[in-house]
C-alpha cells in the first residue's frame, strides 16, 4: 500500500512538471519574470528564517510586504507562489499600505501659504491706513487688479486687530423701494461737529443712492431752510436734479418754503418716519464713515478748516478711492482698472491724503 502511494506521488510529480512546462510556454516573458522575482523573494525569506530559526512563522519586513502587494497587482497567478502566507495576508498588507500612503499625502492640509512679499504688502497698506478693515484692504487689492490677492480672513492674520463696524438694520420694504429707485434718489442729513473752541458746526451731507457718491457737503454755524435750498442749487447745476430727495423730519427740511422750493424744482420730497433713522440708512452710514474715518481723528479749528478737511477727504479719497460693498466693491467714481499682475510683479506708488491719514495707490509703470 505504501509502495503504491509512492509510485502515485512520483508520476503525479512528473505530471505537474510537464503541466508547468506547458504553462511556461504559454506565459508571456513579463509574467515569467514576475513569477521568478516572487519565487526568489520566497526563497530569500526562507533562507533568512532558517538563519534566525523562525521557519514555522517567518517574520517579514516592510520591503517584502510592499513587493508582494506589487506582485498581487501585476502577476495574475501570485497566489500559487505563496509558501508561508495566505492570500488574505497579502490583501491585508495592501490595505495597510493604502492607509499609509494616503496618511502621508493628507498631511498637507489647509490653504496654501502666501509669500513674504504679499504679507509685506498687506502690512504696508495697514500701517499707512490703520483704520482699514481686512475687507477694505482686500477690496483695495482687487481695485488694483492684483489677481492673487488673499481673502479677508487671511489678511486678518497679519494685522494687529479687527475693527467691527456696528450692524445696520434695514426694513425689507424700504430696501425694496431703494433698490428699485436708487438711480433717481438722493438723500441728505445734518450732523454736528464740535470745534476746538467747543462750539458746534452743522454739516449738510447730500449723496446719491446709485453709486454712494457724496454729491455735496457744506458747513455752517447757523443752518436755515434758505441756506439748505441754496446748497441744493449748488449740488444740482445744469438741471441735474434727482427724482426723489430722502430726508428726516428736521424742522428745516419740513419748512413750507423749502418744500415749495423742492416742488418748483420738480424734486419729490420723501420723509422718513419719526425716530426711524434706518429708513435713511445709506446717508446715516455715510455720516458714520465720515465720523470714524475722519472726524474722530482731527480737531477742526473753525468752519473754513472743517470744510477744507471734508472736501479733501471726499474729493481725493471717498469718491475716487474708497470701495463699497454695496456697489460690488467698486468706488463711487469709476476709474479705469490697471492691467492684471501678480503680487510679486506689483510695484505700488502711494500718494498721501490728509497728511498721511490715508494713501492712494497706483501701479508703477
Amino acid at each position: 500500500m505504501i509502495r503504491c502511494k509512492e509510485i502515485f506521488r512520483y508520476f503525479f510529480g512528473w505530471f505537474k512538471f510537464f503541466l508547468n512546462g506547458i504553462r511556461l510556454k504559454l506565459m508571456s516573458h513579463k509574467s515569467i519574470e514576475l513569477e521568478n522575482q516572487a519565487l526568489r523573494s520566497i526563497v530569500a525569506l526562507a533562507w533568512l528564517a532558517q538563519q534566525k530559526g523562525t521557519i514555522p512563522k517567518p517574520k517579514t519586513d516592510q520591503l517584502f510586504r510592499d513587493q508582494w502587494v506589487y506582485f498581487s497587482k501585476r502577476f495574475s497567478e501570485w497566489k500559487s507562489a505563496l509558501a508561508f502566507f495566505k492570500p488574505e495576508t497579502v490583501i491585508g498588507w495592501h490595505k495597510t499600505a493604502f492607509k499609509f500612503f494616503w496618511a502621508l499625502k493628507s498631511k498637507r492640509r489647509g490653504r496654501p501659504k502666501i509669500s513674504r512679499k504679499t504679507i509685506a504688502l498687506i502690512k504696508r497698506i495697514y500701517r499707512e491706513n490703520p483704520l482699514l478693515s481686512p475687507e477694505k484692504i482686500y477690496e483695495r487689492l482687487i481695485e488694483l487688479n492684483i489677481i492673487d490677492a488673499p481673502q479677508p480672513n487671511t489678511i486678518a492674520k497679519y494685522i494687529p486687530k479687527l475693527r467691527k463696524p456696528p450692524s445696520e438694520k434695514r426694513q425689507q420694504t424700504w430696501k425694496t423701494f431703494l433698490a428699485n429707485h436708487r438711480k433717481g434718489i438722493w438723500a441728505m442729513d445734518f450732523f454736528v461737529v464740535p470745534t476746538l473752541k467747543l462750539r458746534f458746526l452743522y454739516v449738510l451731507l447730500i449723496l446719491s443712492h446709485d453709486r454712494r457718491k457724496i454729491e455735496h457737503v457744506a458747513v455752517t454755524a447757523h443752518p436755515t431752510s434758505a441756506w439748505v435750498a441754496h446748497q441744493i442749487r449748488e449740488a444740482t447745476p445744469f438741471g441735474t436734479n434727482p427724482e426723489y430727495l430722502l430726508h428726516d423730519n428736521d424742522g428745516i427740511f419740513t419748512a413750507k418754503d423749502f418744500q415749495e422750493f423742492l416742488a418748483n424744482s420738480k424734486i419729490q420730497s420723501l420723509r422718513t418716519s419719526f425716530h426711524s433713522p434706518w429708513q435713511n440708512g445709506i446717508c446715516e452710514r455715510a455720516v458714520g464713515i465720515l465720523r470714524r474715518e475722519l472726524l474722530d481723528h482731527i480737531i477742526p479749528l473753525n468752519e473754513k478748516h472743517l470744510e477744507y478737511l471734508l472736501r479733501e477727504y471726499i474729493e481725493k479719497y471717498y469718491n475716487p478711492v474708497r470701495t463699497h460693498q454695496g456697489i460690488n466693491c467698486q468706488t463711487p467714481i469709476l476709474s479705469e482698472k490697471p492691467p492684471e499682475t501678480l503680487v510679486a510683479d506689483t510695484v505700488l506708488q502711494s500718494e498721501p491724503i490728509l497728511g498721511g491719514l490715508y494713501h492712494c495707490y497706483r501701479k508703477a509703470a
